[in-house]
């Protein structure tokens, strides 16, 4: 794959005022560059430095004292890019960080690119694709969980577990293939079952990663998840108990949320991306029926819904249309008002929803058995960070069709046809898992996987 070795900078810290703010320079002219803004205490020429040193000095833009600062250098390769790199820490404060960018740039670098480092360290061979993925995923981690499994896939555990595959189908390949073009040479034959037995070992290492995909997902990118119910059940009481503040107004008035309220909350060890609904019922309100609409469609996105009714009361008929639209969906019924008594069956609920919790969402009592049946729904109670997961739909997607690969190639042998053509299918599966890890990525698969960073990064 080709890339270029200009010099980048970008701000490697957050967009806000903390107590260190970080320049970060990467490139062949990465030291020259910092030599030009960086005036050491000890006049030590920064591009006759070794690597993994620090030192003392001040930023500078020409005349121009702009900080106190420390400049660390890292050599090539060891670096996190794999190229000469300078980092440039002073005060935090957004001006300065931002007069030591411009005075980099106008030294002689280019703004970086999002994710144009990490993009870097993949080229230069520090990480492969899955491991770059990974790093986004730490970035983003909301939880122990979600930063355990990001350090695995950093780590490089799903890379081996990959690459493992890949092997055995790469040796089933090749064994193939040196039968069919040397015939006459004293080649090992190849067996259907022994090939047989070899895909199918290697489909079921991909679908026991694929079957742990929305668990990994829900741990790591957290749920989209939706309240739902008639006016006056308690949705926005509940909001309010999972975002631990009054995010929803509440009050004993029909139709008092008319929009739709979002919040991200914590949920035990799973992160929720939270709407609070408007009331579902017929209203000739045409404010509230805008609501409603919303609160319906919403409902048919969302990847979890938590459908409230009042447990104290009968079942009414929004109540029944609601359990009908559940039907098939991820969602808990969330029998809400225990407080006020139990008038409800739980069994009636059941025949509708997977999961039923009695809460009182007014003084937080049934909170636990809520976060017990979510992560059990989410089947993420047995999660497991230290094991390989895919993180993505990309990796997802080229998992899926390595298995879909490995199903035809099985279905050639059982069809008698020739080794050729099952040598075809078992081409495509490893291309499929090549490209998983980066080894086979396009530039267009690389260019989209690094768009998603942040810059700095």
């Amino acid at each position: 794959m080709i890339y270029t070795t200009d010099t980048i900078a970008a701000i490697a810290t957050p967009a806000a005022a903390g107590g260190i703010g970080i320049v970060r320079i990467s490139g062949e002219q990465a030291l020259a560059v910092a030599e030009r803004i960086f005036d050491p205490v000890r006049k030590t020429a920064l591009t006759a430095s070794k690597g993994y040193r620090a030192y003392f000095g001040h930023a500078v833009d020409g005349e121009q004292t702009l900080d106190e600062a420390v400049c660390l250098v890292f050599r090539a390769p060891h670096s996190y890019t794999g190229e000469d790199v300078a980092e440039i820490s002073c005060h935090g404060g957004l001006y300065i960080t931002q007069r030591v960018l411009e005075a980099a740039l106008h030294a002689g670098a280019r703004p970086a690119q999002a994710g144009e480092f990490t993009k870097r360290a993949f080229l230069h061979g520090k990480m492969d694709l899955s491991a770059a993925e990974a790093v986004m995923s730490m970035v983003s981690a909301q939880g122990e969980q979600a930063a355990k499994a990001a350090l695995t896939a950093l780590d490089g555990a799903l890379h081996r577990r990959i690459r493992a595959v890949a092997d055995k189908v790469i040796g089933a390949a090749a064994g193939m293939a040196a039968w069919v073009d040397y015939p006459d040479e004293d080649i090992e034959a190849v067996h259907n079952d022994k090939l047989r037995e070899t895909f199918e070992n290697c489909r079921a290492e991909l679908q026991a990663l694929l079957s742990r995909f929305d668990a990994g997902v829900a741990v790591t990118q957290g749920v989209d998840t939706v309240i739902v119910g008639r006016p006056n059940v308690g949705k926005s009481t509940l909001m309010n108990l999972l975002a631990g503040t009054e995010k929803s107004i509440v009050t004993q008035i029909p139709g008092t949320t008319r929009d739709i309220v979002e919040q991200t909350v914590r949920l035990g060890n799973l992160v929720l991306h939270l709407s609070d609904t408007a009331g579902i019922r017929e209203t000739e309100n045409p404010v509230e029926q805008i609501g409603v609409a919303r609160a319906r469609e919403r409902m048919e996105r969302a990847v979890l819904v938590l459908a409230v009714f009042d447990g104290a009361s009968p079942l009414t008929r929004e109540d029944r249309e609601l359990l009908e639209n559940c039907r098939g969906k991820l969602a808990v019924a969330v029998l809400n008002k225990e407080d006020q008594g139990a008038v409800v069956d739980e069994r009636t609920i059941a025949d509708y929803v997977p999961a039923v919790v009695r809460i009182s969402a007014k003084d937080g009592s049934g909170y636990d058995a809520l976060c017990e049946t979510v992560t059990k729904l989410l089947g993420t109670d047995a999660f497991d960070p230290s094991a390989a997961m895919l993180a993505n739909t990309r990796q997802k997607d080229c998992c899926v069709r390595a298995v879909r690969w490995l199903t035809e190639a099985i279905d050639a042998l059982d069809g008698g046809q020739t080794l050729d053509a099952v040598n075809v299918c078992a081409d495509s599966c490893i291309e499929a898992l090549l490209e998983l890890t980066g080894e086979k990525a396009g530039e267009a698969v690389v260019q989209e996987v690094f768009s998603r960073f942040c810059v700095g990064k």
